[in-house]
């Protein structure tokens, strides 16, 4: 049996994320450096920003100061489950503050960037769901971690509610 899969759109028309895109980036990068790719972010990211408590796997910190995550269904604790880079918000916030005001790039990068990327942050592994973003016109990041997810994705939609009521606030903050 052979699967095909068509495109959701045509070239040029949208974009999308895909996994596959950073699983190959990351090869690619072991493949052209000689080294783990984890050490490139960490000599290039990390260290210059400061990100100590970012880590790029379960078996650098203490599992017991992993968050508990949970999957409607399963009946165990997720946060054993190996799911690649782990990071504090802070942490979080702080990259993402840098790529927004271009202060990790070199001069010009930044430029290129933006006109391709937005810099943010939404992601779903069994137990965790994670969102961060930069509202310019607050200059404030976001960023809310969630340890819950489900199969059918009520707790992802539940989640957007929830963020989207804290940006309120915070405008209705600013703005009194």
């Amino acid at each position: 049996m052979i699967l095909e899969k068509s495109a959701n759109f045509e070239p040029g028309e949208d974009y999308e994320y895909c996994n596959t895109n950073y699983l190959l980036i990351n090869k690619i990068m072991d493949d052209a450096l000689g080294y783990g790719n984890f050490q490139f972010i960490q000599e290039e990211i990390l260290m210059p920003l400061n990100l100590n408590n970012t880590f790029g796997s379960l078996n650098e910190l203490n599992i017991e100061d992993v968050m508990t995550g949970y999957h409607v269904g399963h009946p165990f604790d997720l946060k054993a489950d190996e799911h690649g880079m782990l990071a504090t918000a802070e942490d979080v916030g702080t990259f993402l503050r840098a790529l927004n005001d271009g202060s990790l790039f070199e001069p010009g990068e930044q430029e290129i960037y933006a006109s391709i990327y937005e810099y943010e942050h939404a992601g779903w592994v069994p137990g965790y769901q994670s969102f961060a973003k930069y509202h310019k016109d607050l200059d404030a990041i976001v960023i809310e971690l969630y340890s819950t997810t489900d199969p059918k994705l009520y707790n992802w939609n539940l989640s957007e509610i929830i963020n989207n009521t804290i940006v309120k606030i915070l405008k209705r903050q600013k703005s009194s």
